[in-house]
């Protein structure tokens, strides 16, 4: 009979306070970014070109009228003392008021963001579930018309500016065919019908029981989404395509193709189950870069959202919604990476600790 030696207690106590300090250490990491941000973000707007006070006040306002408003704002104590009186108030939770609006910046990212998170959602909807089978075919039919038919759409998808690709589409599926809603996320004669309740038009839409926003919301998102989803439909089955490869290379591939399992098998129960961890990061970082990066399509398509916003904001220098919405920025990302570590233990168990 063999007899068990336990662990060295200080092995064990590592072992057990390992995931604290990974949780620890992955929090201050995201501190010191997320300071680096702010600082780097409040000290460019500082130079920028841009008077947000002349902005306010009007370019036919007095001296006296423009010196009270810049006093009010802070502008006249040193750039660090203004910086440390934005992260005191950041503390608590307030990011300042809006200079576009007059309301907090909070309210604000609340009020437009839901129409950016449901344009992007559905948008990676698209793009991921047409990317990774287009990727998948690619890699199973290397060098054939298939293959070069999906590296071609990648290549268009993903070097055609975005803001080109959108005017052709409101040219074409809009003002030539009909197909689909102009700009806006509702006909104007609808709007303000249905009460918000998520900010989601769609979701808003079907609580109120209105089915002809319903249509008329959706008919107005997938042109937008559809664009988008492209531009992430580019990069996701080239990186699909990728991955697969490097799979069907390996020799388990060959020990299943002699086993006689059917090439579907080989591909989708072996060869991508190994590279759906991967896959994870790609969708995850695609879907951030869409829900910060739409600035043009909603430019395009006058989506009340998040980058309209955002662009609104950095035109007038207003600093307090700029800095917001960078920290907003910040934190989608930190959340998807997060997230994606915990579908990796999910999917991967030997990336358990």
């Amino acid at each position: 009979m063999t007899m068990q030696i336990p662990a060295p207690a200080s092995k064990q106590t590592a072992r057990m306070s390992f995931p604290a300090g990974r949780i620890g250490k992955r929090l201050v990491q995201v501190a010191v970014t997320l300071f680096g941000l702010l600082l780097l973000t409040f000290f460019i707007g500082r130079v920028m070109p841009v008077d947000p006070v002349l902005a306010i006040v009007g370019p036919d306002a007095d001296h006296s009228t423009y010196e009270q408003v810049y006093h009010q704002l802070g502008f006249d104590k040193p750039l660090w003392t203004q910086f440390g009186i934005y992260l005191s108030g950041l503390a608590h939770g307030d990011l300042g008021n809006a200079l576009l609006t007059g309301k907090p910046v909070t309210q604000d990212i609340l009020r437009v963001f839901p129409a950016t998170m449901e344009l992007a959602t559905l948008a990676i909807i698209l793009g991921a579930g047409v990317g990774i089978p287009l990727g998948v075919l690619a890699a199973a039919k290397r060098n054939s018309l298939a293959d070069y038919g999906v590296r071609i759409i990648s290549l268009a998808g993903y070097s055609t500016p975005i803001f080109w690709v959108g005017m052709m589409g409101l040219l074409v599926f809009y003002a030539w065919l009909g197909w689909v809603g102009g700009a806006g996320r509702v006909d104007f004669s609808l709007d303000g019908q249905v009460t918000r309740h998520s900010g989601f038009m769609l979701i808003d839409a079907l609580i109120a029981g209105n089915g002809e926003v319903f249509r008329n919301a959706l008919n107005h998102l997938i042109l937008p989404a559809s664009l988008l989803g492209f531009h992430s439909l580019a990069y996701i089955s080239r990186m699909t395509r990728s991955f697969m490869l490097a799979q069907l290379s390996q020799e388990f591939i060959i020990t299943a193709r002699v086993k006689g399992l059917s090439e579907w098998q080989v591909l989708w129960n072996h060869a991508f189950r190994n590279i759906l961890v991967q896959l994870l990061t790609v969708v995850a970082l695609a879907y951030g870069s869409l829900l910060e990066g739409a600035v043009l399509i909603e430019t395009v398509f006058s989506w009340p959202g998040f980058g309209s916003y955002l662009t609104s904001s950095l035109m007038l220098g207003d600093m307090n919604a700029v800095m917001g919405c960078v920290l907003v920025v910040g934190m989608i990302f930190v959340v998807l990476n997060l997230l994606s570590d915990l579908l990796y233990q999910v999917f991967d168990p030997r990336t358990k600790v």
